[in-house]
């Protein structure tokens, strides 16, 4: 039962015990006599003896804004011509920095630093911000369903023992002693030097690499070009992966499925494509499959993550300094998973600007799917000699 007057001596008399063992039990509590008065007199809802020791309400150090009535209207001022907005958020940004900002206000006569014009822009709303690839565009109607068509299509292709291959071109790389992105391990005496300027030579120049993967049996194959990236370009690697793996690894195919992207050279509306596809079905005898991804989803195509990705982690940091260098860091990529990749160069001229027309494309009589036709469809051999389809 407290007293009236919440003393150490109070407490001490009310359980028998000495002051000094009381200083003792709130020592080791970490409450001080002070505290413990306080928090009497306020469940007594009266005012406490250290009443004259506490700030009134708006008492304390004043805040620059107010000190200053100036500080926040030329704060503004300074940041609106380049600060953004963001419809869909409250929050705002600003690419000028506190320092800059700080150096204008005491221009201005302001006495400010750089923390405290930090706490305003907060104050304000602005954050600190960066962009980041979090808007997805509008997707395609049918991106789900042409997803489930190419699954069902795979595993029917799988079960039969059929053939299915990925085809992608990569990104173009410098041939040459230049800076390769990523790091490897070398001995302390040794070094990688680089160009400074990532200028393309007069000798080598780009190389244009085409990758094809064979979704079952983990393998893969690089047509590394040296002339334009073009359609006949990435059928010629079909062409060459079929003569060099596919025929051997697949002796008894009667069909070729092909997934590809909606890109610029295997796209589902690049009638030189069709035309090449033609060409390819009569001279190796199979029908040959297509279907295309969706626009926009070449992160889920797995020759993305499966092949391509590997070979740019095996040659990471490493000068392609040579075609010769090219071909073998390629063809030595290798993974856990048994990863195979085998590569060639390849010399010939793929000129550019090749028109087709509508009536030739239709003169081809592929055939389309009757699921979403303008990206699934398929060429049969035109050949006397033509195997038998069993799919």
């Amino acid at each position: 039962m407290f007293m009236k007057d919440m003393s150490v001596k109070a407490i001490a008399d009310v359980l028998e015990i000495e002051p000094a063992t009381v200083c003792r039990w709130l020592g080791r509590a970490g409450i001080s006599e002070e505290t413990i008065i306080k928090g009497y007199y306020e469940l007594q809802n009266r005012k406490p003896p250290s009443d004259d020791k506490i700030h009134p309400p708006g008492g304390g150090r004043k805040k620059s804004v107010e000190k200053d009535p100036t500080l926040l209207s030329d704060l503004e001022t300074l940041i609106e011509p380049t600060s953004h907005e963001d419809p869909e958020s409250p929050l705002f940004w600003t690419s000028k920095s506190t320092r800059m900002l700080t150096k204008e206000l005491k221009k201005m006569g302001h006495k400010v630093s750089n923390s405290r014009v930090g706490d305003i822009l907060h104050m304000l709303g602005y954050s600190l911000q960066a962009n980041k690839k979090t808007t997805e565009e509008n997707s395609h109607p049918d991106c789900d369903k042409q997803f489930n068509h190419i699954y069902e299509k795979c595993k029917e292709f799988q079960k039969e023992n059929q053939p299915v291959i990925s085809v992608e071109a990569k990104k173009k790389e410098l041939d040459g002693n230049f800076k390769n992105e990523g790091k490897g391990r070398l001995s302390k005496k040794d070094s990688l030097t680089e160009n400074i300027y990532d200028f393309e030579g007069n000798e080598l120049g780009k190389v244009n690499p085409c990758e094809v993967y064979d979704l079952f049996r983990n393998k893969g194959w690089v047509n590394i070009g040296i002339d334009n990236d073009t359609t006949s370009f990435a059928v010629e690697c079909i062409r060459r992966w079929w003569n060099m793996m596919g025929c051997e690894q697949y002796p008894e195919a009667k069909i070729l499925m092909i997934t590809a992207e909606c890109g610029v050279s295997n796209g589902d509306r690049v009638r030189l494509w069709k035309i090449e596809l033609q060409k390819l079905a009569d001279e190796i005898g199979l029908e040959i499959f297509v279907c295309h991804f969706p626009p926009g989803t070449s992160k889920w195509n797995k020759i993305e993550n499966r092949l391509i990705s590997q070979i740019t982690s095996y040659w990471r940091g490493k000068p392609l300094t040579s075609y010769e260098v090219i071909v073998k860091l390629i063809a030595a990529t290798i993974t856990l998973k048994g990863l195979k990749v085998k590569c060639m160069l390849d010399k010939n001229e793929y000129p550019k600007g090749i028109k087709i027309t509508k009536e030739e494309v239709e003169e081809l009589g592929f055939i389309r799917d009757e699921f979403y036709g303008e990206c699934n469809y398929t060429f049969r051999p035109r050949s006397k000699n033509i195997k038998e389809v069993i799919l």
